[in-house]
């Protein structure tokens, strides 16, 4: 028989370093998930050439998407071995196998070299990488809530958000850098691929450090008695099931929104026809948005609670989407790209923050981390697997150039409403097991 898990501390150490080596693997995926996009075309190119252009980059979007059928299995088995025994553990294996995902991608021969079997190593890359990025979030954001000082869980919890317009700023930043430095020509040919490695020169440093975390996922449990990933889930869907729907639904707009912030350069360039270097600069724009809007949402989260940051915002951009995209055409030069990107990106990087931290607070320790995995990969499985794809061929298929609004609309009118039904949760004693009924916490001091 397993021996039971070692005592968390009740207020593990949670020092800048820690935080970092938290959202590292969060910020690593939403690096990887830029520089896919941004590369979309010479990716295609590599892998699946084709003599319509339009063609390569729809098989790299594909390829892009297929990733996402393992994440919800990640998120199910590693967000049940969190919960079982520790989140420590788990968040070590997502970053190694996220890195060995990433590699596989940078590293590959191309169609050109090795014929189909290029086709066969990147898709089991992707695959890879996705059972790694569908178990990283419910660990990563469990271990930040249940670290964080109570009153200021908001806060910390938006240091996930926060690293992904780090990873897009730093994406953007090196690939204007290296397309002006090398040209547009070797950018196609080769510098996409140290684009993916650059990003893997962070790996060992997190690895070190997430290995000296004190862990916090309970104290003295019998590992045993969290059950199996299959049984976590059903007890999930069968005590959690109305509060999982929601959060799916919140989820997907945020995912729709960050799919269409990082497809910009793909539409700046493939729709608008704006320079390949002009377009390597919308990252910028998308992570300077990405950066300090998410903390400033979880700091609102903080004080005014969960539900209003994770409404008003996204009603916003149900409200903005359209019009914005109207004066991009009518204007379609870089400066109107950036604006609309930037725009689009802050208020939902507010919303993600609120997001982020209120779905875990809604959950059991005991099944947090597996309940936040799953219903994230599920959402970001299909509509952040999908979204890139369905945007470029709606406006291929329809000729609208306005088909990105369109369906960022929609979607944020389906993730207002999800967000008018949901708890508040800043209040709730993380240590409750009831779930839908936590009990109330006292506010630390501020």
């Amino acid at each position: 028989m397993e021996s039971a898990r070692p005592a968390a501390p009740s207020h593990p150490t949670l020092d800048r370093k820690s935080v970092g080596a938290v959202v590292l693997g969060n910020a690593l995926e939403f690096y990887d998930f830029t520089v896919y996009a941004f590369f979309a075309k010479p990716i295609g190119a590599a892998f699946f050439p084709s003599a319509d252009a339009s063609h390569s980059l729809l098989a790299s979007l594909a390829l892009f998407g297929v990733g996402y059928v393992m994440r919800p299995i990640g998120g199910a088995v590693i967000g049940a071995l969190a919960d079982r025994t520790g989140r420590k553990p788990a968040m070590l294996i997502t970053i190694a196998l996220m890195a060995l995902g990433m590699l596989i991608l940078a590293a590959c021969p191309s169609y050109a070299q090795i014929g189909g079997w290029a086709q066969v190593i990147v898709i089991a890359g992707r695959l890879i990488q996705g059972l790694a990025l569908g178990g990283e979030v419910g660990p990563s954001t469990a271990y930040l809530l249940e670290a964080a000082p109570p009153g200021h869980r908001g806060f910390v919890a938006s240091w996930q958000i926060a690293s992904q317009g780090c990873a897009a700023l730093f994406a953007g930043l090196v690939s204007t850098v290296l397309a002006l430095t090398i040209g547009d020509a070797a950018m196609a040919e080769w510098g996409w691929r140290v684009m993916f490695l650059l990003g893997l020169t962070v790996v060992p440093v997190g690895l070190v450090i997430r290995s000296h975390l004190p862990e916090t996922a309970g104290e003295g449990e019998d590992p045993q008695a969290a059950g199996s990933a299959r049984e976590v889930v059903g007890r999930l869907l069968r005590d959690h099931g109305r509060l999982l729907a929601l959060t799916f639904l919140v989820i997907a707009a945020s995912t729709v929104s960050n799919a269409v912030g990082t497809n910009m350069p793909v539409y700046a360039g493939a729709t608008l026809g704006l320079s390949e270097t002009a377009a390597t600069a919308v990252p910028i724009a998308l992570g300077l948005a990405s950066v300090g809007f998410p903390l400033l949402g979880g700091w609102l989260a903080d004080r005014i609670g969960r539900r209003p940051v994770m409404i008003w915002p996204r009603a916003a951009i149900l409200i903005l989407a359209v019009p914005a995209f109207v004066w991009l055409l009518q204007a379609p030069g870089p400066a109107a790209v950036y604006a609309v990107t930037f725009l689009l990106s802050a208020l939902s990087s507010i919303n993600a923050a609120a997001i982020i931290v209120g779905i875990p607070e809604a959950l059991p320790r005991s099944v947090r981390s597996t309940g936040l995995a799953l219903v994230y990969a599920l959402s970001v499985s299909i509509f952040g697997g999908s979204t890139n794809f369905m945007i470029n061929w709606l406006v291929t298929a329809t000729g609208d150039r306005l088909a990105p609004a369109y369906y960022l609309a929609a979607f944020s009118l389906v993730g207002t409403i999800a967000a008018l039904m949901l708890p508040e949760t800043r209040d709730r004693d993380l240590d409750a097991e009831t779930g839908g009924a936590a009990a109330p916490v006292r506010r630390a001091a501020e």
